[in-house]
């Protein structure tokens, strides 16, 4: 990785000199001369040319949350209620079917063991987003339109380009949860083609949301959070897990016993967790609150504010993916198929024949996964999971828009509605996985997670050179700059 880490630095250090007063960028066509003291390149236009009767381009900005005035208190709930928002949207990516996908597979395959590899992912993750954050606060830009400004077109276009691959991956991960929640809530009545096929479908009634303003969409994601919690908490609670060697598995990093299987488990778990296109993401979504990037303390109380709700949001996710981890580590660790295909025929389960009768160890999948809890807890397990991986399969997707929107703008400048976006993104993303759930079986369709969840891990330097770079570079961040550690050992 730090090979692979050098070789997109070396390609990326044929960048021009940083942009300045004297060379101001040029957004639109229009020269942006207004610069700002904690920053040397000047944030794009708020406002694009195009025809009265066009529809917007973008909707999120157009509202811009105002930060009520409290100079008594350091610290202030009405200032982060006004903050809470873009870290929430954020987190969905961390609540993905892959992530439910890696976390049931983690639990099956190693138990409670690859638990420290979650925790230190999410640690990771969050402090990989706050600098996301204080990029788009500290310069009033996001990290592709950073990008667009600081790396030639070559380089540039390759990053496009691969933050596109990893958005479409997302994408088909989103669609193959959708299916599988779909078959499962229809007790089969609805074929995963045809599950694939709604998709498209309600994909557009989501567009609709933003419509009705900015903190009503915010409201909306966290309510489906809350449907995520409320599910997996469910069956967390039916399961009742060893909390004894759920702390152990968390805090000790061991895994004792532990193979190639769990080993590609772990690396799946940071591509899972650590999603490039969120890092983009983030950096856009702290936008949308009225900040005077000239006042010093302001982006320094904005800093403080998304770094608390980024940690809050974080850690729900955390709660949640450690559920399922744990769920599937308690009741199904070590499972034969032929245990679960006599419990399957006991409980009168339709979809025994998924399990051979065989002493081979239980291969699951959030297929499978919910399949096996109906089987061992009842019925109402399965449609709670199936509600589950819905809710997370929907909030992704509208995330996905984001980013695809927001990458696709700030790379090549070019801004396209987001309806024309999405159904772009989506048609890419819904052929392959039609054409799998059309001609193979569902092992083959949930086999594509694992595949995505690796290809998430290998685009991961083309969104951690730029941040990294760009939040240690004084003429960008100013007072703001982080460490510059990272960035020297890569060039050494």
């Amino acid at each position: 990785m730090l090979l692979l880490l050098k070789l997109l630095r070396d390609l990326f250090a044929s960048s021009p000199p940083l942009l300045s007063s004297e060379e101001p960028p040029q957004e639109n066509g229009v020269i942006q001369t207004t610069q700002d003291q904690h920053s040397s390149i000047s944030p794009p236009s708020s406002t694009v040319s195009r025809a009265p009767d066009d529809e917007p381009f973008s909707t999120y900005f157009e509202e811009k949350v105002p930060i009520p005035e409290d100079v008594t208190q350091m610290f202030s709930f009405r200032k982060l209620w006004a903050f809470t928002g873009p870290g929430f949207l954020m987190s969905i990516a961390y609540l993905d079917p892959g992530n439910i996908e890696s976390d049931l597979q983690s639990g099956a395959k190693a138990g409670f063991k690859l638990l420290w590899v979650l925790l230190g992912a999410t640690i990771i993750g969050l402090l990989l987003q706050r600098l996301a954050a204080r990029l788009g606060v500290v310069t009033g830009m996001h990290l592709a339109e950073v990008c667009n400004r600081q790396y030639p077109t070559v380089p540039r276009i390759i990053l496009w380009l691969m933050v596109e691959l990893a958005i479409i991956g997302s994408d088909m991960q989103e669609v193959i949860g959708c299916a599988i929640a779909f078959n499962l809530l229809s007790v089969g009545r609805i074929p995963l083609w045809g599950g694939v096929l709604i998709t498209i479908i309600d994909t557009f009634v989501f567009l609709f949301l933003d419509k009705y303003g900015l903190r009503k969409l915010e409201a909306f994601f966290g309510f489906l959070i809350t449907i995520m919690a409320v599910s997996f908490g469910y069956e967390y609670v039916m399961v009742r897990p060893d909390q004894g060697e759920l702390l152990k598995g968390m805090f000790l990093p061991y895994c004792e016993g532990c193979g190639p299987a769990q080993m590609e488990q772990a690396v799946g778990i940071v591509g899972a967790v650590i999603m490039p296109h969120n890092i983009y993401l983030h950096s856009a979504l702290v936008k949308s609150r009225s900040i005077d990037r000239g006042n010093k303390k302001e982006v320094k109380e904005a800093n403080k504010y998304y770094f608390i709700e980024s940690t809050i949001a974080l850690f729900i996710s955390f709660l949640i993916n450690v559920f399922v981890v744990a769920v599937f580590a308690e009741a199904f660790y070590e499972k034969t198929n032929i245990e679960v295909n006599a419990m399957c025929n006991a409980s009168d389960s339709p979809h025994t024949d998924l399990f051979p009768l065989d002493n081979s160890r239980l291969q699951v999948d959030i297929y499978k996964g919910g399949v096996v809890l109906g089987c061992f807890f009842g019925p109402v397990a399965l449609y709670i999971w199936a509600i589950g991986i819905l809710a997370a399969g929907q909030s992704s997707t509208m995330t996905g828009t984001y980013s695809g929107q927001f990458v696709m703008e700030g790379f090549l400048n070019l801004r396209w509605s987001r309806f024309a976006r999405v159904l772009l993104t989506r048609s890419i993303a819904i052929f392959p996985t039609l054409l799998v759930a059309i001609f193979q079986d569902v092992q083959h369709l949930t086999g594509m997670n694992d595949f995505l969840n690796v290809l998430q891990s290998m685009q991961l330097p083309f969104a951690l050179i730029p941040i990294l770079t760009f939040t240690s570079l004084t003429s960008i961040m100013n007072d703001f700059v982080s460490c510059q550690v990272g960035v020297r050992a890569l060039g050494q």
